[in-house]
């Protein structure tokens, strides 16, 4: 087969991928009822959720005639060779799991999309020059095992040994159990070796739904990223101060609530004080409590612990915040009389797109006639590992009427097709 036979009218590559249209609709409901637990879905990482989920896109890839393999950490590869398997390869990836009562598309649509460019690209009797590879990576959503981008990380030799130690949130199982379990191997991750080398990739590129409603808002069916923030993030902050009578004096008050609570409102002012200058960065406190053993009506709290996700998309803006965030728990220390413990940390370094992948959807993009918008993510994604690790990375967004981890995720298919369109525009263009 040629490198650019049946492809030079962009209508035959809409075409192509419009037809698919009941297909994307099926394996979407495919997915959702074999994860639907209650009222959400759940697709547990390393778990039976995100199991189903990953036994579903290798069935799918090998009714395409697709390789099927896997690396120490259970990732799922679906590869259509190319026609110089010497070549380094393109991966089109994303994650399989979600969090606990989540919704379908997040992460999903990525793997689901890429199996539908290459189901466009055999339609349409093009075979490119090399190696396109779909990858369903496992254990992205770090609510898990609190851990940034463990699949991709492994893939890449670059997930520290000490993450394998990682007990998962519910179970307290170790990450590296779980690894063995689901017929991986550890062992290769703790050393570092990887089934994925830089030079052996050519591009990574991850389609994913919206996480907040900027296309909505925008009015438009896609976005072009432009980059990944980076974080920091302690998932345990203790504050510790000291039981008291709800009577007592405020003046001999340590309270700790008090103390979480200045530090969070001290966080927020930070946040609206950088918006007023344009200067993009979050923070999350995703748990905020005191001990139940402990905690009553009628007790000033003794104890708060509280989790916190800090980000931005500059290196050097992220170690001000960090700064920032410990001048402030210093400060409350002091007037409020109690200790703050911060705990294990962990960090995601900032990732950027490649220009000229950006430029190239952004083309193709006016070649649909597509209305988008350049997108900076707010949130973290398996393209960040790649782009960290030396490999050239691409991200295009998919509109989402209301938002993600929720279960009211409302992607449309014809968003869903349009995002798909482009990247198959771009598999047949870059790689004749």
């Amino acid at each position: 087969m040629s490198g650019n036979s049946g492809f030079d009218d962009i209508g035959a590559v809409a075409s192509a991928v419009k037809a698919n249209e009941q297909y994307a609709t099926d394996i979407f409901a495919e997915l959702r009822a074999g994860s639907l637990f209650g009222g959400g879905i759940t697709r547990d990482a390393y778990g039976k959720g995100e199991q189903f989920a990953h036994d579903l896109v290798v069935r799918h890839g090998r009714e395409m005639s697709l390789e099927v393999t896997h690396d120490a950490a259970r990732n799922t590869y679906l590869t259509l060779p190319g026609r110089d398997r010497g070549l380094p390869s393109v991966i089109i990836g994303s994650h399989l799991d979600s969090v606990a009562n989540g919704g379908n598309f997040d992460g999903a649509a990525g793997v689901i999309a890429g199996l539908i460019a290459v189901k466009s690209l055999v339609s349409m009797n093009f075979r490119p020059v090399c190696d396109v590879t779909v990858m369903g990576v496992r254990a992205e959503e770090s609510v898990w095992f609190e851990q940034s981008y463990i699949g991709s990380r492994s893939a890449l030799g670059q997930l520290s040994s000490q993450a394998l130690k990682a007990p998962r949130i519910d179970t307290r199982k170790t990450l590296e159990d779980y690894i063995r379990e689901a017929g991986g191997d550890p062992e290769l991750i703790r050393r570092g070796q990887p089934f994925l080398k830089k030079e052996q990739v050519r591009a990574f590129l991850e389609v994913h739904i919206e996480q907040a409603p900027a296309l909505v808002d925008a009015k438009c069916s896609i976005g072009i990223a432009t980059g990944i923030p980076g974080n920091f993030r302690y998932p345990n902050v203790k504050v510790t101060g000291e039981y008291g009578h709800v009577g007592l004096y405020k003046k001999f008050r340590q309270d700790a609530a008090l103390a979480a609570a200045e530090f969070a409102l001290c966080l927020d002012r930070t946040w609206e004080e950088w918006e007023l200058k344009e200067r993009p960065m979050a923070f999350t406190i995703g748990r905020f409590h005191t001990d139940p053993k402990e905690d009553a009506l009628t007790k000033v709290a003794g104890e708060c612990t509280f989790s916190l996700d800090v980000r931005a998309y500059s290196e050097s803006d992220i170690l001000e915040l960090h700064e920032t965030v410990l001048g402030f728990a210093a400060e409350i220390s002091l007037k409020r009389k109690v200790r703050f413990e911060f705990g294990a940390t962990t960090r995601a370094e900032v990732a950027l797109v490649n220009k000229d992948f950006r430029k190239g959807l952004e083309e193709i993009a006016h070649e649909f006639n597509f209305p988008f918008i350049r997108l900076g993510s707010p949130a973290s994604h398996d393209a960040a590992a790649f782009a960290i690790a030396g490999v050239p990375m691409g991200m295009i967004f998919i509109r989402n009427e209301n938002g993600s981890h929720n279960p009211a995720e409302a992607m449309e298919i014809s968003d869903f097709l349009d995002a798909t369109a482009v990247l198959t525009r771009w598999l047949h263009r870059e790689l004749r």
